[in-house]
This record gives C-alpha cells, sequence and structure tokens, in this order.
C-alpha cells in the first residue's frame, strides 16, 4: 500500500457463501485486503456456511442476512447496521440482489459510504424485466461500478444500464501460487479421485446446471473413448442437472468412464490429476474455474462466450470452439488427448499469462484504486 493510502474499512456484500467462482473470488479479494491492512466484513444475505470458515479462519467477520422472504426488510435493516459499524468507507456489492439491497439499505443514511458494485457475469437473468428495473435503479446509486471483463462491460454499456463514466474492467484475480503443478500434487490428486495414475483424464469445475452445458462434454465421449480407451472425465459440482447427466452418459454407454464427484472444497487439490481442462459453457463471466485450470498450467478447451477468450487466446494459452458446437469440441479435445507436446506448450503458457495479468494481488491493486476513485468522486 502506498505510504499515503490510509487504510479501509470495505463491507463486502454477496447473496452467499455457498462455493461458485464469485463467491471463490469475492473470499481471496477479501483476505488479500485484510493482508494489506484494511477492515474487512463479508455481509451475507441468506443464511450459509461455504467459504465463511475461511473468511472467519482468517479474521474476517460475517454477518449473516437470513433473508427469508422476496424482499426482506429485516435484511435491510441487518445491512445498514453493519455498513454503519466501524465507520465504513466503502460498500462493495456483488451482483444484482446485493447491489439493490446495498443501495436500499444506504438511503438517507447519515455519512453512508460509497456504494461500489460488481458485475460478474453476463446479465443474462437482466432479460427478467423487474430485475431488470430494480437493478437499474441501484445501478444509478453506484459511484464505480467493476465489469469482470471486457465482454461484461461491453454488454452492459451497449444495455445502457451504466455510463461509460462510472465503468471500467477489473479482472478476476486468484492466488497462483496455490495452483503450482508438480509431479506430487499430480499423484496425490489422483489418489483423492481414485483414478489410475497413467489414464488420461479431462477435467471440467462449475455447477451442474444448463448454462455450463456439461452435456456436450459426455456427447463427445463415445469418440473420444474409441480412440483413447483408458480415458477419464471428471466433472466437479454439484446441481440439479446431476441425475440428467448420468442418465446421458448411460444412454451414450460411457458411464463408466465418468466421475462426477458433487460439491468439493478441495479443488485446488484435485486440478492436477488432469491432463486437460474443458468448459463447454453456453454464457460466462471471467471464470474462475477456467484461471485456476491455467495457474494449475492444464491446456484448456473453452468455448467462445463470456470472457473466455480474454483469458484463452487461441493457439496460444489454449484452444477455443464455439459453443453448442459438439464435433468441434471433440476435435480440440482429440487434438489435446493426441499430444502431450501439445498439452505441455499451452498448458506452460497459459500459467504464464495468469501469473502476469489475474494474480489476487493484481486483482487488490485494482480493487483499491477503484474505491479510491470512488470516495473522491463522492467527496466531490
Amino acid at each position: 500500500m502506498p505510504p499515503h493510502s490510509r487504510p479501509l474499512s470495505v463491507l463486502h456484500v454477496v447473496d452467499s457463501l455457498e462455493p461458485g467462482g464469485l463467491e471463490r473470488v469475492v473470499t481471496d479479494l477479501a483476505c488479500a485486503q485484510r493482508r494489506h491492512g484494511h477492515h474487512v466484513v463479508v455481509f451475507s444475505i441468506k443464511q450459509t456456511e461455504g467459504f465463511r470458515v475461511e473468511l472467519e479462519a482468517a479474521g474476517i467477520p460475517v454477518v449473516i442476512g437470513d433473508k427469508q422472504r422476496p424482499f426482506d426488510l429485516r435484511v435491510l435493516r441487518r445491512l445498514r447496521a453493519a455498513a454503519a459499524q466501524q465507520q465504513t468507507d466503502v460498500v462493495h456489492a456483488h451482483n444484482f440482489m446485493p447491489n439493490y439491497y446495498s443501495a436500499a439499505a444506504l438511503l438517507g443514511m447519515r455519512h453512508a459510504p460509497v456504494l461500489v458494485g460488481s458485475c460478474h457475469d453476463m446479465g443474462t437473468r437482466l432479460e427478467n424485466r423487474k430485475l431488470r428495473w430494480i437493478y437499474g435503479w441501484a445501478l444509478r446509486r453506484t459511484q464505480r461500478v467493476a465489469m469482470v471483463g471486457q465482454q461484461v462491460l461491453d454488454r452492459y454499456m451497449a444495455s445502457g444500464l451504466v455510463s461509460a463514466d462510472r465503468a471500467q474492467k477489473v479482472l478476476n484475480g486468484i492466488p497462483v501460487d496455490r495452483f503450482a503443478p508438480s509431479a506430487e500434487r499430480r499423484m496425490q490428486a489422483r489418489q483423492r479421485l481414485g483414478l489410475p495414475p497413467h489414464a488420461l483424464v479431462i477435467g471440467c469445475v462449475g455447477r451442474l446446471v444448463a448454462l455450463k452445458n456439461h452435456a456436450s462434454l459426455i456427447q463427445a465421449m463415445p469418440e473420444l473413448i474409441r480412440c483413447h480407451p483408458d480415458l477419464q472425465v471428471v466433472i466437479v459440482g454439484y446441481g440439479p442437472e446431476h441425475n440428467a447427466l448420468q442418465r446421458l452418459a448411460q444412454t451414450l454407454g460411457v458411464g463408466e468412464h465418468l466421475h462426477i464427484t458433487g460439491q468439493r472444497q478441495d479443488v485446488a487439490d484435485l486440478l492436477p490429476g488432469f491432463d486437460i481442462f474443458a468448459l463447454p459453457s453456453r454464457t460466462e463471466g471471467l471464470s474462475i474455474a477456467l484461471l485456476e485450470a491455467c495457474a494449475s498450467g492444464l491446456p484448456v478447451v473453452a468455448t467462445r462466450v463470456g470472457g473466455n477468450p480474454e483469458i484463452i487466446h487461441h493457439e496460444s494459452t489454449g484452444l477455443l470452439v464455439p459453443s453448442d458446437d459438439i464435433p468441434a469440441l471433440t476435435e480440440a479435445l482429440m487434438r489435446l488427448l493426441d499430444s502431450e507436446e501439445a498439452r505441455r506448450v499451452l498448458g506452460a503458457a497459459a500459467r504464464t499469462w495468469v501469473s502476469e495479468h489475474a494474480s489476487i494481488d493484481a486483482t487488490y491493486l485494482a480493487h483499491d484504486c477503484l474505491y479510491r476513485q470512488a470516495l473522491e468522486e463522492a467527496a466531490r
């Protein structure tokens, strides 16, 4: 921290702290801010555990709003009280509901903190007119808005929801050192997953929902297994599509090659067990799972959607394919399965890119600058 920059008091507001990319980056950012001397509190609108244990172990208090109804006035009162404590400088709201709850809680508050927002995805849910209206109302009361990627920034600018003078790109970041690859970590990951030490493994991390499109990866499996009979596919995640994905694998005759782990807290320790990382999503903001895979030195095949092309530069830090194009996905995965050298080169380049552009320290510094800009603008 520059010597002239005083420590800040920051209140992060999230839907919940259940495992997910947004929640992971908020946890890492909050921990980095505390290490740099800021006072940090996290407010969860819903009852939650998840990353709460990790935050509290790092000395970061977690306040629970315990939302019980569509627009819960008790949550507003609790959020307003949390913002009033510790002379909060910045309330940082992450995505839609936290932003409009924060804007409402700060209304009429004496010496109100400055409100900063982050948009973590492409805003597909904003097709709902009611949500779009209330989120637009909240954004007009938000001093600065951080967009996690250029595609996200462009989409919100084009929609008219946020103006150019209040929005800027701030890439998500991760603690890169946590994902350093090694032969020992690879062996340990294979043991955790119960996989043969020499099998080829394609891995994927993400909630089991339709937008993540895990079905397309499973549909590619029969052709991949025909050429690589020892291939195993691991999907780390949980969600409503679990049973449907299992049925699809059984129907295609590849059920014995598919492993769905359910919710895991040890993703950093599982990634070294993969040979290839696949991200077949239909939409993404700036995927934390993708950044973590790159930091683990994995070659990546990802769809050309959302923020993925900002991380994966085709033929340089990985391979990009169109969304919902199973033949293209199959061809790209086959190319990497066939060439250990291609896997090594692309994986090393991906780790270098993340180390240089998307570390948690870089994200911390970018947010620190954003906060101080917002505070200066509010003071004027």
